[in-house]
């Protein structure tokens, strides 16, 4: 996959300011802000490059406020969605980004439901929606 790589001037261009708060700073939009999603069939992209991330069909209602799949759009192992340690907070999280621009999208937490028992918690603003043709 080819990465995406701007300064931090043409991300600040082309984003609006939440959405880079989050993509470029790690910030975490307020819970509640993005459950206005569609319902139908659909890829959810990456707002930062278009890398297409997580399928409507794994998408759940964690009750957290929160965008919440139980995996990324290409599996457990796929390449879309990578993952690193966050020891932000005084504490220990995994933190899910975009593999195509590194982009912040949220984390990762092990009380989702089968068949992963995962749940990709995202920020709403990280992300646009393609519907399904």
């Amino acid at each position: 996959m080819e990465k995406v790589e701007k300064s931090d001037a043409e991300w600040k261009e082309q984003l609006d300011p939440e959405a880079y708060k989050v993509l470029r700073k790690h910030g975490t939009e307020r819970a509640g802000t993005h459950e206005d999603f569609p319902k139908g069939p659909g890829t959810y992209v990456c707002k930062g490059c278009g890398n297409p991330v997580f399928d409507q069909a794994t998408k759940f209602d964690s009750g957290t406020g929160w965008p919440s799949f139980y995996q990324p759009v290409d599996g457990l192992d796929g390449e879309k969605v990578e993952e690193s340690v966050d020891n932000s907070w005084f504490m220990k999280r995994t933190e899910v980004h975009c593999a195509r621009c590194e982009g912040h999208l949220g984390h990762v937490f092990p009380d989702g439901p089968q068949p992963t028992g995962l749940r990709y918690c995202i920020n709403g603003v990280a992300l646009d929606f393609e519907p399904a043709n």
